[in-house]
């Protein structure tokens, strides 16, 4: 419980309005995108300025006061849930987008800004953010750069740490200090800049970011591909590739999700089809017409049943709208949701989706299966119930599996969602014990009083 006269010095920093302590409030701010972790703050803070984060910083430094960054709360990661109590710094009122700089195809921005907010600005100006990450609608930037955040376009555009230039970030002591800057080439010293990038909020909070932006490309098409075997999309997606066509994106819904979402929404979608892929191409039209046809004919080769070419925007945009759906479909069937985002290497991804399935089987728990084939990025999903003791132990089994399985095959445990509290109990298990040790060591160096997001990567 924090002491009645440090939440008033918080209020003189940002004001009365800016600091929470109802019981309501604070319940709001106890949980995330996940399903399994809530821990209430002892106060929630909103800053409006770099300047008052540093104040803000200065005074738990000197307290001891564990402080968790916060912006949209939409990450499924238990990344920003206060497991130790203290104060949520949330960092939404800082939302203003400073400078879109056309010329150099860069912007600056706070790191309350809403992806949605930019991508809309952008597109005004004929620009693009390439990092997409499924909650657009309420991710903020900041914590998109804190998990290094990706998204279906990274197949070929890639994740957010290629697009950041600088930042400007406040230490756990209070200290203002900028890494990068703004241009593409840029090797002045130790890379600390990347050190922050997919930090979890464990290092120091960002408040200001210079991105790198790209040209909107002139021409889009969006093909589906169906499939009787989930097994055979798993292959599509590295025949295609090695076929020399690099789609901007390529998704994967099974069975399970594709009815889901056609009970939420009626769209037409194949419901009898083991899986689809949804691709899509862009750049110049005459190149997006060629990279289409060659996918219709690698596609059709490797076991497709059905492949549609969308005939129109209006056509594309419902597929998307079925991926984009796809979460919402997973998290409303069941009180409880093991969500993994584990990334495999494209090849090993039919042999990665039958060790899901047979894992299923073995436990007997219900699991389906979305992501992002196209830079092997998967998300198992396992329905479950933390009331039901002999159902979510099953669970936990399975899921344990899957990360093994994930890295036997050569992968990682997370691709873009970040270890947070979900992934702790693997992380030791799957990182070499030295670069852990580094990590470690980083961590204490720049935040010796363990102040930062606490309790959050180490088990």
């Amino acid at each position: 419980m924090l002491k009645e006269s440090l939440v008033s010095e918080f209020q003189k920093i940002v004001g009365n309005e800016n600091v929470l302590t109802t019981p309501e409030a604070l319940k709001a701010y106890s949980y995330d995108g996940t399903t399994s972790w809530i821990h209430e703050p002892d106060c929630v803070v909103f800053p409006k300025s770099t300047q008052e984060i540093s104040e803000i910083m200065k005074i738990a430094n000197a307290e001891k006061i564990p402080v968790t960054p916060r912006g949209g709360g939409t990450n499924v990661s238990g990344g920003s849930v206060p497991w130790l109590g203290g104060v949520v710094l949330c960092t939404t009122k800082m939302n203003t987008i400073l400078k879109i700089d056309k010329e150099n195809l860069t912007a600056t921005v706070e790191p309350g800004v809403v992806l949605q907010d930019l991508t809309l600005k952008l597109a005004k100006e004929g620009l693009f953010f390439p990092p997409d990450p499924q909650s657009f609608l309420g991710a903020t930037l900041g914590g998109i750069i804190a998990e290094n955040a990706g998204g279906p376009a990274c197949v070929k555009y890639g994740v957010t740490k290629q697009y950041i230039l600088g930042l400007e970030v406040v230490l756990p002591d209070g200290r203002i200090t900028n890494f990068g800057g703004r241009t593409l080439k840029n090797v002045v010293g130790y890379d600390l800049l990347h050190i922050f990038i997919s930090s979890e909020g464990t290092l120091g909070i960002i408040t200001k970011a210079e991105l790198k932006l790209n040209p909107i490309p002139p021409a889009k098409k969006t093909i589906m591909a169906v499939y009787a075997e989930i097994a055979m999309a798993g292959e599509s997606v590295f025949r295609v590739l090695e076929n020399g066509v690099i789609p901007g994106k390529i998704e994967l819904l099974d069975n399970w999700v594709i009815n889901r979402i056609e009970e939420m929404m009626p769209m037409g979608l194949p419901k009898d089809a083991d899986a689809v892929l949804l691709f899509e191409c862009d750049g110049i039209p005459e190149a997006v017409e060629k990279e289409t046809e060659k996918i219709v004919e690698i596609t059709k080769k490797y076991g497709a049943v059905d492949v549609r070419v969308a005939k129109d925007m209006d056509e594309a945009n419902k597929y998307w709208m079925a991926r984009k759906a796809g979460f919402a479909a997973v998290f409303g069937k069941a009180p409880t949701v093991m969500a993994e985002d584990v990334t495999v290497p494209r090849g090993k991804i039919p042999e990665f989706i039958k060790r899901c399935r047979d894992l299923a089987k073995k436990y007997d728990v219900e699991m389906c299966i979305l992501g992002h084939a196209g830079d092997g990025n998967l998300h198992p999903a396992i329905l479950s119930d933390i009331k039901n003791k002999d159902l979510y132990e099953r669970a936990l089994k399975a899921m344990d599996g899957i990360i093994e399985g994930a890295v036997e095959f050569g992968g990682v445990l997370s691709g873009e969602h970040g270890i947070g509290l979900e992934k702790q109990k693997f992380f030791r298990r799957t990182v070499d014990p030295v670069a852990v040790d580094l990590m470690m060591k980083i961590k204490a160096l720049i935040d010796p009083n363990n102040i930062m997001n606490p309790g959050k990567i180490w088990d």
